[in-house]
Order: structure tokens, then C-alpha cells, then sequence
């Protein structure tokens, strides 16, 4: 099986990877132009890009379109192509596929801030956004660190493993701290605290949508260049480095890049679970292992994922909306199995 993987890597050609990117962005493109367009509410085009070109702000077409729907589509695609990159490379990083942004105590962390946030205060705008992603994203960040410290320390430079021991301790902690948190909150700061807890994509204004996709997207491509090191890394640590490869910095780059994209992220739409786990096995299962192409077509797809996921998501109980977490979750674990009966036998876990 090991030969079969490391076939499927060298197989891949830099125009064969083109021509999948080119499909799946063309994919991503039409699902997106499709999914600023439905609502629970119909809309005229025509009307829409007249308000746009008059700048007519009593336009409402105009205004659902440009100030409200394309907005959150693009928010959905921008988390959801992060949560799904980050995904594959800490499954590769970590050696187990069962590894997400989520595992290593991100969502914990970012949750607990969050609570605070929500419990203590957040009059407070960043960058056009309320406190509750500010303080987030630093709940990420810590959390991240804190986690990083002990598995590094404890497992003496051999961190893999203890990183994951060290994501559950820290998980299990900080789980604890919020249920403590939560129950002493009021009953409105409770709902809200809920909302956030199970994802929820909203409108955020143009200068947080343009400042966390140049942050995300720069952090994507960092890890890109990384696919050759992680290709390599995936085969063993010794053929690392007899190769090399420098794997503790590479872990290290891998590993510090993933959690920062990950943390924007989940201060942006709260925690969303199964985009980082199942886009990158469902990527792997149908194109292969290698992560020059895992990691590109895991963004494109993990965006057009949550944009449809979203999409159902403010339309199935409209007026009213659900949190898009809700849907992932749902939709998930069936997705899930099914790709595993139909490719478990064509492609495996690179070892």
C-alpha cells in the first residue's frame, strides 16, 4: 500500500494539477453564483447591479444582494476553505487521520473566549467586528500555545503523539471552565453563547471580510510550499530525514500556520465541525495522497461545502435561520461513510 501512495505521488504532474484546480474552482465559482441567488426572498439582477452601478442605497435588491447574501457567501467560502486545508495538514503533521483544527484544543480555546466576551462585555468593535471574534481569536492562539508547550516539553522534542494527549487534557479543562461559565450567565448572554458555540456564519462588513481573507489566503499559500516537505514527512521520519527534511520545523511551520488560519477562522463563524475532517479524506479518497494537490483541491472543496451547507442553512426554517454547524453535523457522518464504502479501496492512508 505504502508503494501504491508513494506511486500516486510521483505520478502527479504539475498541467494534471492545473486541470483539477481549474475544474474545482469552476465548480466552487457556479455553486457560489447559485447560492448568492437563493433566498427566502426573490431578487431581480437586473434591479441589483442597476443599484449597484447607481450606488442606490435604497435599492433593495441591491442591498440584499451585494450588502447580504455575497458577503456571507464569500465569509462561508473563505472558512470553509481554511477549516478544510488546516484539516489535511494536521492529519499529515499529526499522522492520524482522525486529526482536525478542532482536536488540538483550538475550538476550546476559542469558545472559552468567546464566553467571556459574551458574559463579561464586548462593546468593543476590531476591525469593523464585534469583541466576541477579538477575544476568540486570542482564546485560540493561547490555547494553541499552551498546547504546543506540553506536548513539545513532555514528549522531549518527540511531540507527535503527545500533542494529541495534550489537545484532550486541554479540552477536557477548558470544556469545564466554560460549562462553569455558562451557567452562571444570564439567560439572553446564554443564547448567544450557544449560537456562537454551534456556528454561525453572519454578515461581517468589507474591511473584515477583505482583512481575514488576505490573512487566510496568505497562510494557505505558506502552507502550499509546504505540501513537498509533508509528502515526504507522511512516508516516516527517518526517510524524512535522510532526505533532508528538517521535520521538527517543518511540523513546527506546519503546525503554528494551520492553528493561526484556523483561529481567524473560528473567530469568524464560531465552531464548525466535520468541514476539517471530512473534505480532506473525501479529497484523499478521490484524487490521492499527494498533498501538492490534497491541500489546493481541500480548499476549493471545503469553501464550496460550507457554501451550500450555509445556504440550507438560512433557507430550510427561513425567516428564521440555523446555525451552520447544525447542518455540517448533520450532513457529516452519512457523507462521511458513504465516500469510505465507495473509494476505501482504492486508496489508503499514506503510512
Amino acid at each position: 500500500m505504502k508503494d501504491n501512495s508513494r506511486q500516486s505521488v510521483k505520478n502527479l504532474t504539475a498541467s494534471g494539477l492545473a486541470v483539477k484546480f481549474l475544474i474545482c474552482l469552476i465548480v466552487l465559482i457556479l455553486i457560489m453564483s447559485c447560492c448568492v441567488l437563493i433566498g427566502s426572498q426573490s431578487i431581480s439582477l437586473k434591479n441589483a447591479f442597476a443599484g449597484l452601478i447607481d450606488r442606490d442605497i435604497n435599492n433593495l435588491d441591491y442591498q440584499i444582494l451585494f450588502g447580504v447574501r455575497l458577503p456571507r457567501v464569500l465569509m462561508a467560502a473563505i472558512i470553509g476553505a481554511a477549516l478544510a486545508c488546516c484539516g489535511a495538514v494536521l492529519q499529515a503533521i499529526l499522522r492520524n487521520p482522525l486529526a482536525d483544527p478542532y482536536i488540538l484544543g483550538i475550538s476550546s480555546g476559542a469558545a472559552l473566549g468567546a464566553v467571556i466576551a459574551i458574559i463579561f462585555g464586548s462593546a468593543f468593535t476590531w476591525f469593523g467586528g464585534i469583541g466576541i471574534g477579538f477575544f476568540a481569536f486570542i482564546g485560540a492562539i493561547l490555547t494553541v500555545w499552551l498546547v504546543w508547550l506540553i506536548g513539545h516539553f513532555a514528549a522531549g522534542g518527540q511531540a507527535v503523539a503527545s500533542l494529541l494527549l495534550a489537545g484532550v487534557v486541554v479540552n477536557a479543562f477548558l470544556s469545564a471552565v466554560i460549562m462553569l461559565l455558562t451557567s452562571i450567565a444570564k439567560s439572553d448572554q446564554l443564547r448567544a453563547t450557544v449560537l456562537w458555540l454551534m456556528g454561525n456564519i453572519i454578515e461581517k462588513d468589507i474591511s473584515t471580510l477583505i482583512l481575514s481573507s488576505v490573512l487566510i489566503i496568505a497562510g494557505l499559500v505558506c502552507l502550499f510550499f509546504l505540501s513537498s516537505k509533508l509528502n515526504i514527512l507522511s512516508f516516516g521520519e527517518t526517510h524524512a530525514k535522510n532526505l533532508g527534511v528538517n521535520t521538527a520545523r517543518t511540523r513546527l511551520i506546519a503546525f503554528a500556520v494551520s492553528a493561526f488560519i484556523t483561529a481567524i477562522a473560528v473567530s469568524l463563524s464560531g465552531l464548525i465541525g466535520f468541514a476539517g475532517l471530512i473534505v480532506p479524506h473525501a479529497v484523499r479518497l478521490i484524487f490521492g495522497p499527494d498533498h501538492r494537490q490534497l491541500l489546493a483541491l481541500s480548499a476549493l472543496i471545503g469553501a464550496g461545502f460550507l457554501v451550500i451547507a450555509d445556504t440550507i442553512a438560512r433557507i430550510i426554517t427561513a425567516p428564521a435561520q440555523l446555525p451552520v454547524g447544525v447542518i455540517t453535523a448533520l450532513a457529516g457522518g452519512p457523507f462521511f461513510l458513504i465516500l469510505l464504502a465507495k473509494y476505501s479501496r482504492k486508496i489508503s492512508w499514506i503510512k
